[in-house]
């Protein structure tokens, strides 16, 4: 009898831990595999997926296969976040498990495989940013989070962001013609790209976690927008 109260706060500990787990993956991913990667004399890639024919491909899988397994445990509200856990399980091991084509261009692939990571890629992406769009905010009242105004903003912001990242990506492979392209290859556009979608929903989902780093930022934006709005008052 005395057990039964604690049951919930593990279960939201749990979940608070899968969150977190995500985020924290998201966040380390780019960083192990670009600036690492360097120091281990693997150049930066062309994108992240070209990162499976180096060394340093059993971090790039290991890593997506972990963010498919978790998000595949993670359980909603309802069956369209149950749902959109799933579509971002089976992505995110797609993206894994199906490698792009060596020193491809993602659209112009030699192999089934290689199209299925490309497709992967996409709906991996847009997964993410309707989680940040839609789930977030809306789960952030059901379980009476602090600062509401403020996280929906941090969700929202990085939804963007990643959808911003995807047009980017979008118009460079399928606007710009073969010698512009070549000139953002020499400065690795599209792993820049990557690293920052990635990066923006490892941030939602850190923010979702309740990480001590997340909550002091949302906590300083909190106090900031408070600063501004009580000043203009007075004015």
């Amino acid at each position: 009898m005395h057990d039964l109260p604690e049951r919930p706060n593990t279960l939201v500990m749990s979940y608070l831990g899968i969150r977190r787990a995500i985020g924290i993956s998201g966040l380390l991913l780019p960083i192990v595999l670009g600036p690492v990667g360097l120091l281990f004399g693997i150049e930066i890639q062309d994108n992240l997926s070209s990162y499976y024919h180096t060394p340093l491909r059993d971090v790039f899988v290991g890593t997506l296969c972990a963010i498919g397994i978790f998000l595949f445990c993670y359980r909603g509200y309802d069956r369209v976040e149950n749902w959109t856990a799933n579509l971002g399980c089976v992505s995110a091991l797609g993206v894994a498990l199906f490698p792009l084509d060596f020193n491809s261009d993602p659209l112009v692939q030699k192999s089934i495989t290689g199209y299925l990571h490309t497709v992967s890629g996409g709906l991996f992406f847009l997964t993410l940013a309707f989680y940040s769009l839609y789930h977030f905010p809306r789960d952030s009242r059901r379980e009476h989070e602090p600062h509401l105004r403020e996280r929906d903003f941090v969700y929202r912001t990085s939804g963007l962001v990643i959808l911003g990242s995807m047009f980017a990506m979008g118009g460079y492979l399928f606007l710009l013609p073969d010698d512009w392209k070549q000139s953002f290859n020499d400065y690795n556009f599209l792993f820049w790209m990557e690293w920052i979608a990635v990066w923006s929903f490892a941030s939602a989902w850190l923010a979702k976690g309740r990480t001590i780093v997340a909550d002091i930022a949302v906590d300083v934006l909190a106090y900031s927008s408070e600063l501004v709005l009580g000043r203009s008052q007075k004015q």
